[in-house]
């Protein structure tokens, strides 16, 4: 029996069947933006989001100068800035005593020159409404995908479970969009490159006050480091750990882990209190991977199930967002007319390929040079050649267009078709 034949229990469950001509499993930032792209050039397009509603709290929540650029691109930069949010022209830090300035936003060539602060589930649930009006745009929530539907090598569908039953979408081509966990790369059986990640993150909030820093800063102390990304009425808190350390961390005691938040950042004192339990305390384990081949015959995998990226400038959501912008480029016009060939989906992989690669390669070597030895080392100090060259403002432009712009910016090249154009 073939093993990708579905039982005949499996068949009589079914409850719901549709046919698109693509499905896309996942509704987070590639898959959202994969989706209102395909919409827009009108080709069938659903998409399942296993969960009810897009809130999911310590999300990536930066919209880099080169995710703002295409909401202008695709005139709706106005209204995006209608959304709540916070902006950030400046990164900086603090290793020891030393505050440092690293990356300034403001010669970006690009229309908005820093990055917006905005909850991760504002900027999905804005982009299912722009989507909502074509015709050719579905989105299913609590629709998780569990296998794929095969003929022969070619996947040409998925099963999902939903609270009504089960459902099966019989699909052109697959994009899985699930992320770092993803189902359907797993299914798939696409090889995985693990390349390692030394660090662990502890995502909380603290409030914040008028009498605050008015930066985004990281702190840099031995053993331990701190990022405070203010989020308006509080800080959005990052604590970076050495890998698989939370359990020791969570033994020393509550007391001990705010001690040493006001360790790194003394203003914070009369505060962590606030962190009342260790329920408070969310573990992001970090993964740095890729997939060694990115599709099978009617399947591709984009963002965090391609590429799991590490924190470190958070630049995985704008990286996923590239990677859907290529992918509509690329396929938009041949899925309008059916199936597309394996070449074109080693298309989208070989565009984006080198971006990844090199980001992820900085990612490692920030680990390596700077968070492995600030977290073993007993003091630390910014290294004097560091310190020379962050007194030279133009250089801080390379940083700040490496993490607002990338190493291959998308533009949108697909056309908008409303239904009137296709009768």
């Amino acid at each position: 029996m073939n093993e990708h034949m579905p039982s005949a229990a499996a068949k009589s469950a079914i409850t719901e069947e549709m046919q698109v001509r693509c499905c896309v499993a996942g509704g987070g930032p590639a898959g959202m933006m994969l989706g209102f792209l395909l919409a827009r050039a009108g080709v069938e397009v659903i998409v399942l989001e296993k969960h009810a509603d897009f809130f999911r709290d310590f999300r990536g929540d930066t919209i880099h100068p080169s995710t703002l650029e295409l909401m202008y691109e695709l005139g709706l930069l106005d209204a995006f800035l209608q959304v709540p949010h916070q902006t950030l022209q400046e990164a900086g830090g603090v290793i020891g005593d030393e505050t440092f300035l690293l990356a300034d936003l403001s010669h970006l060539p690009t229309h908005c020159k820093y990055i917006a602060l905005m909850p991760q589930w504002d900027f999905l649930n804005f982009l299912a409404k722009q989507a909502k009006p074509y015709p050719t745009f579905h989105l299913k929530m609590e629709a998780e995908v569990t296998d794929l539907l095969w003929e022969g090598e070619q996947v040409v569908g998925v099963r999902a479970t939903t609270p009504q039953g089960e459902l099966v979408v019989h699909a052109d081509l697959v994009i899985g969009a699930d992320g770092r966990h993803s189902v359907v790369r797993e299914r798939a059986h696409l090889e995985i490159m693990d390349l390692g990640a030394p660090i662990d993150v502890l995502w909380l909030r603290l409030p914040k006050e008028p009498t605050d820093p008015t930066r985004s800063l990281g702190y840099v102390k031995a053993g331990r480091i701190l990022i405070l990304i203010d989020r308006g009425d509080y800080w959005q808190s990052g604590v970076v750990i050495p890998k698989g350390k939370f359990a020791e961390i969570r033994q020393q005691g509550l007391a001990s882990f705010q001690a040493d938040l006001v360790n790194h950042a003394p203003f914070l004192a009369g505060r962590v209190e606030t962190i009342e339990s260790w329920d408070a305390v969310k573990l992001l384990t970090v993964r740095v991977d890729r997939l060694r081949q990115w599709y099978r015959p009617g399947l591709l995998c984009i963002g965090d199930a391609a590429h799991a990226m590490s924190p470190v400038g958070g630049v995985g959501i704008n990286l996923a967002i590239q990677d859907a912008v290529a992918t509509a480029n690329v396929l938009a016009e041949k899925l309008g007319a059916g199936p597309v060939a394996a070449e074109d989906l080693a298309q989208v992989q070989q565009r984006r390929a080198w971006p990844t690669r090199m980001t992820q390669g900085l990612q490692l070597l920030i680990h390596k040079r700077l968070l492995r030895p600030a977290l073993q080392e007993e003091s630390v100090a910014l290294p004097v050649y560091v310190r020379w060259l962050l007194r030279i403002p133009w250089l801080r432009r390379i940083p700040a267009r490496i993490i607002g712009i990338g190493f291959r910016p998308e533009h949108v090249q697909t056309p908008e078709i409303r239904q009137e154009q296709r009768l």
